[in-house]
């Protein structure tokens, strides 16, 4: 490695150098310098030739631009990446690195995507965002936990997990270096980080390490960090904090190093800063009861905390951070008197800062003032000595070898010495609180390794730099060298790593400059000598700096000044003002101060400084503490100089800083620069001038420069030949070698053979290559395009031109034959011309002859007209005067007429009127009756239609009247015109006056008619409406009358409506109670749930302690503990009362949550009373046996044979009474139970479902009494054998002596009893059975009556349907009607073929299953036949103890479904069942065969009575499965067997438990098999649990199996082959942590088998089909978060192509789904985000419209996520186009409105909350067959 020292601008010229000048033509964009914003995007308008002086160019916004070339000019402007790279995650990804490219990359990931973090090759580049981020949570660590650096978007926990990774993987210590200027965000990034670390790597005991960790960051920053005039909470100080590890990777333990606290912070603070957080939280907190002893008040009251002049922070409240220091402080094990200690010392400090000095009239002396306030409350809090304090601030003592002596000071040396006072105070106090963070971080446990998090001050510079700034940009000097010297390491290594011939890299290295500062006679040196001088100055060490450094080229002096220097860092020019520099270094305490504070009675405070003398004194080791105060005693005799005192702070400074850089060479190193934006805090505002300043001092473009000096860009050979296989030839692509392929296309297109190399995986590249390359595919696309183009241009002009010849021909056509139909027309008009003039001559003269006839004619006419006019008016006016007086005579008459009437009706309406009143005053009182209404709408409507019938009568009558009427109007009409015809043709004839009299009489007469008839017909018009009017005014009467009682109705029906949508509101209220109960009993399942997760891993974890705390060996547990209680959940008592969980549940959904709480606690009561009973009869048993026992102790002889017979004689005799008078009560319930319902039914007789109900209890009850005959018949049986018995006694009695009498009766008579309370509760269990048959058999009828109704109306469906088809078919025609008839034979018949076709499957199905079974036991045919020979060959040995249990299966015969095992068998069937099960060895037999045999033997346990046998079965069984489950924990199989099995169990146990709820599907066979004696509901309970924990454990297994395929295989694999792209990759792709050691690439089709085999598994065991859904549906949960989470984390693959690629693998994933019938499951609804992420990526993101349909589409993302997507979404190539800033501020707007969960990532870790619901077996356990593999011959068949 060659390390030379250059310039940044040599560097540039050399890069120019290798510039090629044939890329500067047109078009080509460059970066150009600009005052304002750095660097400025231009375009170039003309090709650019070697040594032109101009290079023109075109400005973004299109201003030309004449940019001058030259030496003494301006070089060659730098080349701008393409479009593709821009906002790349790497910056060692752009083709061309350069400062501009980096700048540029960096503002618009920051301010158009709000990215905060960029990777630049090994250095994370953090921007400040001023802004919280919801990017922190423990979800974005559980995302980037276990992920390669690359793989995912650039942030901090990356890093983090890198570092933790390489610790685990290398066993080497690791270092991460957060580094950057105020501001920028460094204490925040180091904070993250080790918050990273403690959910990562959590302590392994209850420790709780990884809290106090992150505990001791609020105290650091309350007693380090300050706000400052670029950042409201600077750190102060620089800290190293280790954070240890075990062997395991768990935090044991941490360790903090600080250096170079600004103590000088506590003493003054600049305008607009202020003092140490502390000192204002304490003052904020001044008014707590227990700090009124401080005498404190606000901070604008204390000098030390005022000079600022501004004591508040925006948004920052003093006292609640108070809180939460005071809050960390005891978390570490500070406890309260510490804590008060620490606060009175602060207090102190604000005291002693308002400490008035007074000087004395000559100025070489002062004095404090008497009773000063301020120096009583120091004195007091730090219980020193007031008048020795007084006295020494004034005064201090010089000792020389001869003579001591007390020297006045003046007013400035006081002051100086009592603010070195209250620095010396502060530093000590911040170092005992560090050592004490120390101690409580502290673990005795050894430490494996450890990773150390470095948060140090960055390069800083300001107007004035004191020694402060020096001290800083020394360290940020060495910290860039070391990591230059590891940047060109790594370098080094990966070229050597691909086997690239290595050549010698020039890199800028800062030595010269650091030896300037360290070397001998340098810098510190100088002043540590000059610090040594008795009376030395800074003038004086200014001017030894420019004698002896002037040579330096990294030192200078200023021009302008004599009291400061210039110092050329790596970052930039500073000059330091060299005033105060050597009074910083010394840092005087005088020790008569110290001795005061020594000598003080406050015990901390004596503790700070009572080691002053010793070497750890005052500056402890360097390794843990940083600027240290040196304080020389004073003693009156000289001794031996203490080289420790005589360090000075810059020697501190420098010997902790070397350790520090052992420290981190010894590491491996990871790096964090912060960038601070902008100095007026905006939320992601870029201001490029102050970013591009501390890119240039963090060493950013140091990394840029030292890539960009090699081959920069490096691709895998698979994603080059991805890339760029559109540049090769077809050729080229049938090579099978990829790499051959690669070197051959490169050779070709690049000449220049040191432009790239080949290594092992990789292809290197020169800077700009990959940029030439994109350039060479992007003509290609452009060529193929324009071909394209071309093509389809060519053919659109082709159709075009094909319809334009088609519409030229059809014109011609058109015109042909329009030019033909025009000469026709001509034709005919010639034609038609001629026939017109024929016509229109004839017309002419035949219009010219009928003109002049009518004139004759028209003559005549008027002539004769005019004699009938004449004759007629001398006729008309004698009719006139005739009616004249006849109207006027009528006239006088009617008025008359008129004048009488209306009188006599005056009267008869005033009389009317009278009578009216009174009865309307009746009717009003009747209409307000009820009743009245009742009548009036009674037959009102009748009323009316009658009315309305007469009236349309009256009305028919009324127009045939009318019509009669004109018939005869029209008949005289006809007539008078005839006899007017008449009169004329007798005047023309005769002209006799006679005869014209007598026709005019005639005329008159029938005028005279026609008017009466006219009048006639006026009377009855009159009539007739009158009629209508009275019937129109009755009916509208009605009318109203009808309205009125409809509105009375319609208010009535409203009532009605209003009443029952109240009670469906009820209704619907009680059911939205019902579902809230039900979310809660959900919500509570889920946290029961959550704590048996919770407690399984607590038991997990006492189990490993247990085997790690016990030494290797046997050790037998006590036989008498109760391993149930050890290993179940909660204690046997506690279960009891909770009962099972599924029947709670059971119970609520049948009887309502009121009525199911309360029946639970009545069962509760009566559990509790049942145990009690039991209690009382085990100890009743006890004290029968004890009394036996003492029988038999009196030497009672054994009974006789005779004796015997006798006790079965009374037994009998008594069984016989009881039987009988039992018979008698059964009968009497019988005849009451029949005579009730006889009465029912008598009741409900209209009911035909009631009176079939009751034929069928009446069957039921004949079945009853048929059963009461059976018994008896057994009943005379008995009696017959008693009688018989009664005469063997009288025969025996004969022979047995008088004394044994009463023996014999005195030893019967409690057997007696004993046997007739079994009798009577035998006779019971009968009873309660028969009752249980009738109410079954109800049921049953129920059941049969009920599918008999739905028959019906399935039949009643069918005839219709079938009565619509034949109306249908009867409507066609006939050959319509035969087609649809054809039509309908052959639906039915494919019908019934298909039916037949299913009936066939199902029947080879079953013949082939029956074919299977029989060769099973064909094979198993020989093995019983030899084990029945060994049976038979060899006599059996039957234990005592199935003596009778032999007999009872002798005498039933048949198998009863038990299975009966020894007591010391229990082990052997534990193990054999259990513990050495494998699933395949049951692979071939019923599923869950395991847990019925464990069930028949619990069956047998209890048919036996034995409830030890089931305790200890049960225990056994359950402990066995844990062992077995924790053993194979990783084993999917296993989990999934013994889930099957546990469940399988669990329901049995509620099936056969005797409860009618678990009842209801059972046969009559397996009711009979139920438990007898014992109620196994806590056993239940227990398996209950142990089912969610296996269950829980099966999820861990198969999400722990499936998560390193998910991401491969949803979001990286080509399920769509060629449709990814692929992009240029960075450091991260190239070099990641896991190179070769990661895992295989996954596809989608790994994926889904994996599924498949998982539901493969579920179903071969038996597992419950629900619970197999509600497993699948986790896991599609994880796929889901598990791909979003990446899609939102990972830049590369939010694309479009992703977008397919995830749209067709989701779609995959759901016909897998419908496959396997488990579409319904919930699966499909848990990956809707991801679908509609997938298709986010593939709409069109520009418009409004576009806006608006993706907020409607994606309904399932919140808005972060969103946008999210929509920042990271990257075009694969420039053909496609970004995703602009303002369609993202659109989306934002529409969707404020949503009230979604601030949520970015989905929580990988949710479980849904499990459900077993009760699934009873259809298998009969007497037909279960064991086999014989499985040697269980020790288990007996019952």
């Amino acid at each position: 490695m060659k390390r030379q020292q250059k310039e940044p601008n040599t560097i540039a010229k050399k890069q120019e150098e290798k510039i090629d000048y044939e890329v500067y033509c047109q078009y080509t964009r460059v970066w150009i310098p600009d005052p304002e914003d750095v660097w400025r995007a231009a375009e170039i308008i003309k090709d650019y030739t070697e040594g032109e002086p101009i290079l023109y160019l075109k400005l973004e916004d299109e201003t030309p631009l004449e940019y001058r070339i030259g030496p003494k000019d301006n070089a060659l402007p730098f080349l701008r990446n393409p479009d593709i790279l821009v906002g790349e995650n790497d910056l060692t990804a752009l083709s061309y690195l350069h400062e501009p490219a980096v700048l540029h990359n960096l503002k618009v990931r920051f301010t158009e995507s709000n990215h905060i973090y960029t990777y630049c090759g090994i250095v994370l580049v953090a921007i400040n965002p001023y802004e919280q981020l919801q990017i922190y949570g423990e979800e974005v660590i559980n995302a980037y936990s276990g992920q390669n650096m690359g793989d995912m978007d650039p942030h901090i926990f990356a890093v983090a997990e890198e570092a933790y990774k390489q610790m685990a993987r290398d066993e080497r210590n690791q270092s991460i270096i957060v580094s950057g200027e105020s501001g920028a965000g460094k204490t925040v990034s180091a904070k993250y980080a080790m918050r990273f670390f403690a959910t990562v790597g959590g302590s392994a005991n209850d420790t709780n390490v990884e809290e106090k960790v992150l505990a001791s960051s609020p105290i650091m920053e309350a007693i380090g960090n300050a706000k400052t005039t670029r950042n409201d909470n600077s750190s102060r100080f620089g800290k190293y904090i280790q954070i240890g590890f075990d062997r395991s990777y768990h935090i044991i333990g941490a360790n903090m190093r600080t250096y170079l606290l600004e103590k000088s912070r506590v003493v003054f603070q600049a305008e607009d800063e202020r003092n140490y957080h502390i000192f204002y939280q304490l003052c904020a907190s001044a008014s707590l009861p227990e700090f009124k002893d401080l005498a404190l008040t606000s901070a604008e009251d204390f000098i030390f905390t005022s000079q600022g002049e501004n004591i508040f922070i925006e948004g920052v409240n003093d006292a609640e951070d108070f809180e939460k220091t005071r809050e960390a402080f005891t978390l570490l094990g500070v406890n309260d008197s510490n804590q008060s200690s620490i606060f009175r010392i602060i207090a102190s400090i604000l005291h002693l800062g308002n400490v008035e000095i007074c000087s004395e009239r000559d100025g070489d002396s002062c004095h404090i003032l008497k009773n000063d306030p301020h120096l009583a409350h120091f004195c007091q809090l730090l219980g020193v000595e007031l008048e020795q304090m007084e006295h020494w601030l004034c005064h201090r003592k010089l000792v020389t070898t001869s003579e001591t002596y007390v020297k006045n000071m003046s007013r400035k040396q006081a002051a100086n010495a009592r603010d070195a006072l209250a620095k010396h105070i502060y530093a000590h106090m911040f170092d005992w609180i560090v050592e004490y963070v120390n101690k409580s971080l502290h673990t005795s446990s050894k430490q494996h390794s450890f990773i150390g998090v470095l948060d140090i001050y960055g390069f800083e510079t300001f107007e004035i730099n004191s020694f402060e700034q020096f001290c800083i940009n020394y360290a940020n000097e060495k910290l860039q060298q070391q990591f230059n010297q590891h940047v060109f390491k790594l370098e080094q290594e990966e070229y050597m790593k691909e086997q690239i011939p290595w050549t010698l890299i020039d890199f800028y290295d800062n030595q010269p400059c650091i030896d300037v500062i360290e070397a001998k006679l340098g810098i510190l040196d100088l002043l540590d000598e000059e610090c040594k001088v008795p009376k030395g100055t800074d003038q004086n060490w200014c001017q030894k700096l420019y004698d002896r450094l002037s040579s330096s080229v990294h030192f200078q002096k200023p021009r302008m000044s004599n009291t400061s220097f210039i110092v050329i860092h790596f970052a930039d020019k500073v000059e330091y003002q060299c005033d105060g520099f050597l009074e910083k270094n010394r840092d005087t305490v005088y020790e008569e101060q110290i001795n005061i504070l020594k000598a003080s009675k406050f015990q901390l405070m004596a503790d700070l400084f009572q080691d002053t003398n010793k070497d750890s004194s005052i500056s402890t080791s360097s390794s843990s503490k940083s600027s240290r105060v040196n304080v020389r005693a004073s003693k009156p005799t000289p001794k031996v100089p203490n080289k420790e005192h005589r360090k000075t702070v810059g020697h501190q400074f420098r010997s902790s800083l070397q350790l520090l850089m052992e420290t981190l060479n010894a590491t491996t190193p990871h790096y964090v620069r912060c960038i601070k934006p902008n100095d007026e805090k905006e939320a992601f505002s870029f201001e490029s001038r102050r970013a591009v300043q501390q890119l240039r001092a963090c060493g950013v473009l140091e990394t840029i420069r030292i890539s960009a000096a090699g081959y920069p860009s490096r691709w895998t050979y698979p994603d080059f030949f991805n890339r760029y296989r559109v540049l090769m030839k077809k050729s080229d692509m049938t090579v099978g070698d990829k790499k051959l392929v690669c070197r051959n296309l490169l050779e070709t297109l690049v000449k220049d053979p040191d432009k790239f190399q080949f290594g092992k995986t990789k292809i290197f590249f020169r800077a700009g290559q990959v940029a030439y390359l994109e350039k060479l595919r992007a003509d290609k696309f452009r060529s193929a395009c324009i071909k394209i183009q071309k093509t389809v241009r060519g053919w659109l002009q082709r159709v075009r031109y094909q319809k334009i010849r088609k519409s030229a021909i059809n014109l011609q056509r058109y015109g042909r034959g329009y030019m033909a139909r025009r000469y026709a027309e001509q034709l005919r008009l010639t034609r038609a011309a001629l026939i017109f003039q024929k016509q229109y001559r004839m017309v002419r003269e035949r219009r010219d002859y009928l003109r002049v006839r009518q004139a004759v004619v028209t003559i005549q006419a008027f002539t004769r007209g005019m004699l009938t006019r004449r004759i007629f008016q001398e006729f008309l006016l004698h009719h006139k005067a005739m009616i004249i007086q006849k109207h006027v005579r009528g006239w006088l008459t009617r008025r008359k007429f008129r004048r009488a009437r209306n009188a006599a009706i005056t009267i008869q309406c005033a009389y009317r009127r009278m009578r009216a009143k009174l009865e309307l005053k009746q009717l009003k009182i009747e209409a307000r009756s009820a009743q009245h209404l009742k009548k009036l709408n009674t037959g009102m409507e009748n009323k009316i239609v009658q009315l309305q019938r007469k009236m349309d009568d009256q009305t028919n009558d009324l127009k045939t009247q009318n019509e009669q009427l004109v018939v005869a109007k029209a008949s005289l009409g006809s007539e008078v015109n005839k006899l007017q015809k008449e009169l004329e043709m007798m005047r023309s004839r005769q002209g006799d006056g006679s005869q014209l009299t007598s026709l005019q009489d005639e005329l008159e007469k029938l005028r005279a008619e026609l008017q009466e008839a006219h009048t006639h017909m006026k009377k009855l018009e009159e009539k007739h409406s009158n009629e209508k009017m009275g019937l129109e005014q009755r009916v509208e009467e009605l009318e109203r009358e009808n309205s009125m009682l409809k509105s009375e109705k319609e208010e009535m029906n409203r009532r009605i409506l209003h009443h029952s949508k109240s009670t469906e509101d009820q209704e619907s209220s009680a059911s939205q109670s019902v579902g809230r109960v039900q979310a809660e009993l959900d919500e509570e399942r889920q946290r029961y749930q959550n704590l048996l997760r919770e407690f399984s891993r607590l038991e997990q974890r006492y189990d490993n302690l247990q085997e790690a705390k016990f030494q290797p060996g046997h050790k037998r547990n006590n036989s008498t503990q109760s391993s149930l209680e050890s290993d179940s959940n909660y204690p046997s008592i506690s279960t009891s009362e909770l009962g099972d969980t599924d029947d709670a549940i059971q119970l609520v959904e049948e009887m309502g949550v009121e009525k199911a709480a309360m029946d639970i606690g009545v069962f509760m009561k009566l559990q509790k009373r049942v145990r009690e009973l039991e209690q009382e009869r085990k100890r009743l048993q006890v004290n029968l046996e004890k009394m036996e026992d003492q029988v038999n102790c009196k030497g009672i002889e054994p009974k006789t044979t005779s004796e015997q017979e006798s006790e079965d004689l009374a037994y009998n005799s008594l069984k016989r009474q009881e039987l009988e008078s039992e018979n008698k009560k059964l009968k009497n319930d019988l005849n009451e139970l029949r005579k009730a319902i006889a009465d029912r039914a008598s009741q409900n007789s209209s009911s035909n479902e009631l009176q079939d109900g009751y034929n069928l209890l009446l069957g039921q009850l004949k079945a009853a009494n048929e059963e009461l005959e059976v018994r008896k018949e057994e009943v005379l049986i008995l009696r017959t054998q008693i009688v018989s018995a009664a005469h063997q006694k009288e025969e025996t009695t004969n022979q047995i002596e008088t004394n044994n009498v009463p023996e014999w009766t005195n030893s019967k008579k409690p057997i007696d009893k004993e046997e007739a309370v079994r009798a009577y509760h035998g006779l019971c269990e009968s009873k309660k059975l028969l009752e249980a048959q009738l109410q079954s058999q109800a049921r049953k009828h129920e059941d049969e009556l009920a599918a008999f109704n739905t028959q019906i109306e399935l039949l009643k469906d069918d005839i219709e349907k079938k009565q619509e088809m034949l109306n249908h078919t009867m409507s066609l025609s006939p050959e319509a009607q035969v087609e649809y008839s054809v039509q309908q034979e052959i639906t039915r018949l494919t019908n019934d073929n298909l039916d037949l076709k299913e009936l066939v499957e199902k029947l080879e199905k079953n013949e082939r299953k029956l074919k299977k079974q029989l060769r099973i036991y064909m094979k198993k045919v020989p093995d019983m036949e030899v084990s029945l020979t060994a049976a038979s060959s060899q006599p059996t040995k039957a234990k005592p103890q199935l003596t009778r249990q032999v007999t009872v299966q002798r005498r039933e015969k048949d198998f009863e479904g038990m299975l009966e095992y020894y007591k010391e068998d229990e082990a052997l069937l534990v193990k054999t069942l259990i513990t050495d099960m494998k699933p395949n060895a049951v692979s071939a037999t019923v599923p869950c065969l395991p847990a019925y045999i464990l069930f028949m033997c619990i069956r047998h346990a209890d048919y036996i009575n034995d409830d030890q046998k089931v305790h200890s079965l049960l225990t056994s069984t359950i402990n066995a499965i844990k062992k077995v489950l924790k053993k194979n924990n990783n084993d999917f199989e296993m989990t999934s067997f013994w889930l099957a099995n546990t469940s399988r169990l669990l329901h049995c146990l509620k099936q056969y438990s005797g409860d009618e709820a678990f009842m209801t599907q059972n046969t009559a066979k397996q009711n009979e098999h139920c438990l007898k004696n014992f109620d196994l509901a806590e056993y239940r309970q227990v398996l209950s649990d142990l089912s969610i924990q296996i269950y829980q454990q099966l999820i861990k297994v198969a999400e722990h199996m499936m998560q390193p395929m998910i991401v491969s295989a949803m979001l990286e694999s080509e399920s769509i082959p060629s449709l990814a792209g692929v992009k240029p990759m960075g450091y991260r792709n190239r070099s990641s942590s896991m190179d070769g050691e990661g895992p295989g690439s996954y596809t989608l089709e790994a994926l889904i088998r994996q599924l498949g085999q998982f539901h493969s598994v579920m179903g071969e065991h038996g597992l419950d089909p629900e619970i197999a859904g509600q497993v699948i549906r986790q896991l599609f949960y994880s796929i889901n978060a598990l791909t979003l989470n990446n899609l939102l984390l990972r830049k590369d693959v939010c694309s479009w192509s992703t977008g397919m690629q995830l749209r067709y693998n989701i779609s995959q994933m759901e016909e897998w789904l419908r496959g396997k019938n488990l579409h319904q499951s919930g699966a499909v609804v848990n990956i809707e985000p991801v679908i509609q992420a997938a298709q986010l990526l593939q709409v069109k993101k520009k418009t409004s419209q576009d806006a608006e349909a993706i907020c409607s589409l994606c309904t399932s993302l919140t808005m972060q996520q969103i946008v999210k997507i929509l920042n990271l979404y990257t075009p694969l190539n420039e053909f496609e186009e970004r995703v602009t800033v303002s369609f993202i501020r659109n989306i934002q707007n529409r969707l404020q409105d949503r009230n979604d969960v601030p949520m970015l990532l989905v929580d990988t870790k949710h479980t849904f909350p499990v459900l077993f619901p009760y699934t009873p077996s259809a298998l009969s356990l007497e037909t279960l067959h064991i086999p014989a593999n499985l040697s269980l011959d020790f288990l007996t068949r019952v």
